[in-house]
């Protein structure tokens, strides 16, 4: 299998404790990651490193409250997400999302596949899911 296209991908870290990893793994793909007392810092040092970032290749601050849980947490920024990296954004639409830090619910997967996400692959941190180009493009009601 190819490696994923990093610029048709996005990755959405629900992980609160997620903090120093984000420095690793966020260039050249946009990242939502969940605010909290460990991340803020790092979301904060990032946005002041980096300045030029857009929103198609920077990272994004979800201000999401414990009680949702992660599950809620993605839902509730799902229709965001696809909003600022889909057809109405971009001519090359995400094609990818990379979840960190939630399990692939089958209220998630309900979710994601009224967006066309077809193909799902769940890891000891989250999971994966992929669309075609021609889905990605797509646009909906």
């Amino acid at each position: 299998m190819d490696a994923p296209d990093l610029t048709r991908r996005v990755l959405i870290v629900l992980d609160p404790n997620f903090g120093e990893r984000l420095k690793e793994i966020w260039r050249d793909q946009p990242v939502w990651i969940v605010m909290s007392s460990v991340n803020d810092p790092v979301i904060q040092s990032i946005w002041a490193d980096s300045p030029g970032q857009s929103h198609l290749t920077g990272v994004t601050g979800m201000p999401c409250y414990e009680s949702r849980g992660a599950e809620g947490c993605f839902l509730a920024y799902l229709d965001d997400i696809d909003l600022h990296h889909g057809p109405y954004s971009t001519k090359t639409p995400y094609t990818a999302l990379k979840v960190i830090g939630a399990p692939l619910t089958s209220a998630i997967r309900c979710a994601l596949s009224e967006l066309g996400f077809v193909t799902f692959s769940e890891d000891t941190e989250g999971f994966d899911a992929t669309r075609s180009a021609a889905e990605a493009k797509r646009i909906r009601p």
